[in-house]
């Protein structure tokens, strides 16, 4: 799966790895849900370290379609809400095969 990370770049993440990504997406989504800037600022950081860490980065000339894209590191808790409204699913989405 090849995820943006915006302002940062693509990276593809094996399968292997999108239950722990899915893990830290709900980590996220209940300090969204709390509104606690401290918790969302950390469950932010964590997916995207993992995202990074799992993930193989793309060479900048890939033109390569993103599956999905993920807010920046300094993205602010309304933004990475208004993601969610267009995404519907958490950043990273249910896959039932990985769950």
């Amino acid at each position: 799966m090849i995820m943006r990370v915006m302002g940062e770049g693509q990276f593809e993440v094996g399968d292997a790895h999108l239950n722990r990504l899915n893990e830290l997406d709900e980590e996220l989504l209940g300090a969204l849900e709390s509104g606690d800037e401290g918790h969302f600022r950390r469950a932010l950081g964590e997916l995207l370290g993992a995202v990074k860490k799992f993930g193989t980065p793309l060479p900048d000339d890939s033109l390569e379609p993103s599956d999905l894209i993920l807010p920046d590191a300094d993205a602010t808790i309304d933004e990475v809400r208004q993601l969610l409204r267009t995404e519907g699913d958490g950043l990273i989405p249910g896959i039932p095969e990985y769950e």
